[in-house]
């Protein structure tokens, strides 16, 4: 049994890296006006080159930019949507850990005109990364389709520009769909959508969440997968992608708890992605037996290394982990890497850059022992 050479890869991570010291510091200069635009890309692109460099010497297949030019995976994203705005207010989001609760308050959102695409988002950040890069593949994260919608739901939606919601699924497919192609003609091969969305409706309690803002809990999921799909739909040839899906990552703590049972048939069967990143690293995510409704030629990514703990995962747990997953789904159809970023916001998880690339190390060693 072989290495995969497309993406995803046997051994392979989510996206975002934790931020070095001398970023985060030019990041409160430039906020206080001491620096420059022109000052911090600086030390932006230098953190890049270097963290790049730092994936290819632990042996990863792809590189990312580590995320470092974003404060957060989705909304520096959103918000450059043609459309949708920024609000006075924020939105309040619980999450928990072992201590206690905390939240995290990121403005809120609202659609105010038609959903469009004016200029292709993260083009330049993608494409110093592809100069960065010396021997992986470049691999850029963007929020799915489904995370515009999922916090605010209808609400967020003005009904003076979108009626019903049918129009707003299709302007918002269409302007995935055009970053989609605009990513292609970049060279871009290598695309993921993260969607906490569909991992977070396994979750009783957020089902309940959606009810309560006048959603449909029990198919939002189909709805979500319908759209993904538009977006999809003309993506150019020989452009991999993948869906990464989690509970929840905020300064090493979580939102949603609960197996993949409740999407698991939908998403995996109809889902048109060539990969699915999976959060296993605890018994928060439940069992494998989901996976049994994966689809020949399809893989599954299993995050079974955490990025919320810097104690390092024994590797022969993985291996016996790798094996009862892959008593759902062929071995062959298996891929290994944390269960989430390392700094899914510029805050990051609680663990330092050194047990953050020794997982790194310890995924592209396990995978190379159980794939060959």
């Amino acid at each position: 049994m072989a290495m995969t050479t497309v993406p995803p890869f046997r051994a392979d991570h989510v996206g975002s890296l934790l931020r070095p010291a001398a970023l985060l510091e030019a990041r409160e200069r430039f906020a206080a006006g001491a620096i420059t635009a022109d000052e911090l890309r600086a030390v932006e692109d230098a953190a890049i080159r270097d963290v790049v460099a730092a994936q290819e010497a632990a042996g990863l297949q792809s590189a990312t930019d580590g995320e470092f030019r974003r404060a957060s995976w989705h909304m520096d994203f959103i918000y450059q949507l043609g459309g949708i705005t920024k609000t006075d207010g924020n939105i309040a989001v619980s999450f928990r850990n072992e201590a206690g609760n905390i939240e995290f308050t990121p403005a809120a959102l609202r659609v105010e005109s038609r959903i469009g695409l004016s200029h292709t988002i993260f083009e330049d950040a993608f494409t110093f990364l592809q100069s960065a890069v010396t021997t992986a593949v470049p691999k850029l994260t963007i929020p799915s389709p489904s995370m515009v919608h999922y916090r605010g739901g209808r609400a967020a939606v003005d009904p003076a520009i979108y009626p019903e919601m049918d129009q707003f699924w299709s302007d918002l497919s269409g302007a995935y769909a055009a970053e989609v192609a605009a990513l292609g003609a970049l060279g871009c091969t290598y695309l993921q959508l993260d969607d906490t969305s569909l991992a977070y409706l396994n979750d009783p309690e957020q089902r309940a969440f959606i009810a309560s803002q006048g959603g449909d809990p029990d198919h939002q999921h189909e709805t979500y997968i319908k759209n993904i799909n538009a977006a999809l739909a003309g993506r150019p040839a020989g452009m991999r992608v993948t869906t990464h899906m989690c509970r929840g990552n905020f300064r090493s703590s979580w939102a949603a708890e609960g197996g993949y049972d409740f999407v698991a048939e939908a998403l995996f069967n109809d889902l048109q992605v060539d990969g699915f990143f999976l959060e296993y690293d605890d018994e928060r995510s439940g069992g494998f037996e989901p996976l049994r409704f994966v689809p020949p030629g399809k893989f599954v990514v299993l995050g079974l290394v955490t990025t919320k703990r810097g104690a390092l995962e024994s590797k022969d747990d993985l291996k016996r982990r790798i094996d009862e997953a892959a008593k759902y789904v062929p071995l062959d159809q298996l891929c290994l890497s944390p269960q989430c970023g390392f700094s899914s916001t510029v805050e990051g998880n609680s663990l330092t850059q050194d047990e953050q690339f020794a997982k790194l190390r310890l995924i592209v060693e396990t995978a190379h022992e159980v794939w060959g």
